[in-house]
Order: structure tokens, then sequence, then C-alpha cells
């Protein structure tokens, strides 16, 4: 039997790009795959250019429940050359404010137990898809053991923030929508999407197409322990370099 391990991706903004190109930068509705397997890497310490040490986190079945969708936004940057002051070209950055997502990896245990300690003790800062969207919450919300990535979406808390409950004013949603990696048994309709990670070195990104199914779970209870989080710095894991 596998485990899951299971992430709470929150932040001020995030950005999940799976298709952006050039000065359009834009963001998915949900992380994706090569994000977040992005993200256990480099708190693992894993080099881009390191393929062999990544294969393995890129075959993890990986899924993803929205708990708080978020408010896309738009913002424009403009540039200048460090040395001849020269206007670069003006670009568009997509982001998701205020959201809130559930992220569940399954596979080996021994892995996932690696990339859980990982996590809490990172060797590189992680970030919400960008480096400019780091994360307001801990990461970590557990290592379940023999469990199944379907199960756990089902059955972990209700993460939205306690300002979006109460804008909902004691209504809790219908449902939360699942995008999860297909199965082998392949029920239930799929899309695809480019965000399955081949290699993230810097001259030859490479990504291939994942199958994705699309479903809603019941809104699990929420845990009352995420109300009022204590403060947190990302980098406060990271070890004073300059001691």
């Amino acid at each position: 039997m596998s485990s899951v391990l299971v992430l709470r991706l929150a932040g001020p903004l995030q950005s999940w790009g799976a298709s952006s190109r050039f000065t359009r930068r834009t963001t998915e509705s949900a992380p994706t795959k090569s994000g977040v397997i992005g993200l256990l890497a480099g708190a693992a310490g894993i080099e881009r250019g390191d393929d062999a040490r990544l294969a393995p986190l890129a075959a993890l079945r990986f899924g993803v429940r929205i708990d708080q969708p978020g408010t896309r936004i738009r913002d424009f940057q403009t540039a200048h050359h460090g040395v001849t002051g020269k206007s670069m070209p003006l670009s568009e950055r997509f982001y998701l404010a205020d959201a809130v997502f559930v992220a569940a990896l399954e596979g080996e245990h021994t892995l996932l137990a690696e990339l859980d300690a990982a996590v809490r003790t990172p060797v590189y800062p992680p970030f919400l898809g960008r480096r400019s969207c780091p994360p307001a919450v801990p990461l970590e919300l557990g290592l379940y053991e023999d469990a199944r990535l379907e199960s756990v979406l089902q059955s972990v808390p209700w993460q939205a923030s306690a300002w979006y409950r109460r804008r909902l004013r004691g209504r809790r949603p219908a449902g939360l929508a699942v995008l999860r990696e297909a199965a082998p048994d392949g029920r239930g309709t799929a899309d695809v999407l480019r965000d399955q990670p081949l290699s993230f070195a810097a001259a030859h990104r490479r990504h291939a197409l994942r199958t994705v199914v699309t479903g809603t779970v019941p809104v699990p209870q929420p845990e009352a322990a995420v109300v009022n989080v204590a403060r947190h710095d990302p980098f406060d894991a990271l070890e004073d370099e300059s001691s």
C-alpha cells in the first residue's frame, strides 16, 4: 500500500504557469505538478540539472484540492537593461491572490518521508510557483501511511481561511473541486496538461503531457487549528550561513 504526503499551499500570491510564453506569464487555477515537484526538489536540495534525482519525484501521483479559489489578478512589469538602460518589452504577469490549496502526492513511503522532512527543514526556501510568492503558513499537513490519494483528499480538514469562511456567512460550499492524476484504471472524465516535469535544467527545461481527472468532494469539517496560525517565516528553517 502506498503513502500520501499532504501540503497546504497558501499565501498572498501564487502563480502556477503551465504554458506561459515570452512576455505573457499566465497562471492555472490550481497548482501544477511541475510547480509542486519543483518546490519539493528545491527543499530536498536537488539541483536543476540533476534529472536522475528528479525522476523519482516526478513519478509520484499528484492531486490538488481547491479549498479557497482566490482571485486572479494581473500585473504589468517594466524593466531596463542594466548596462545600456534600454527599455525591455512590457510583460504581463498573472497571479492568484488569497488562494488556499491542499496538494497531495502518492508513492513509496520512504521517499515521501524524506520529502516530508525536507519540507520542514528545506535546503532552498519554498515558493508558490514563483520566487516572488512565498507561503504564508507552514506547508506540512502530514504523511499518511497505507493511504490512497483519493481518500486523503476527501478527508483532510478544510483549510480555507477564517475570513473566507466568515464571508460565506456560515454557508459551506456544496463541494470542493479536486484535480488528480488519473489512476491506473483510467476511470473518470480526463483532460491533459503539459506539467509533467522531465527536466528543470535551465538550458533545456522539458515537460510532458499528463492526464488529469476533475471531480468534487464534500467539504470536510474545517480544522480549528488553522484559524489562528502562529507567525510563520519560510526562511526561519534555513541555517544562518553567515555564522
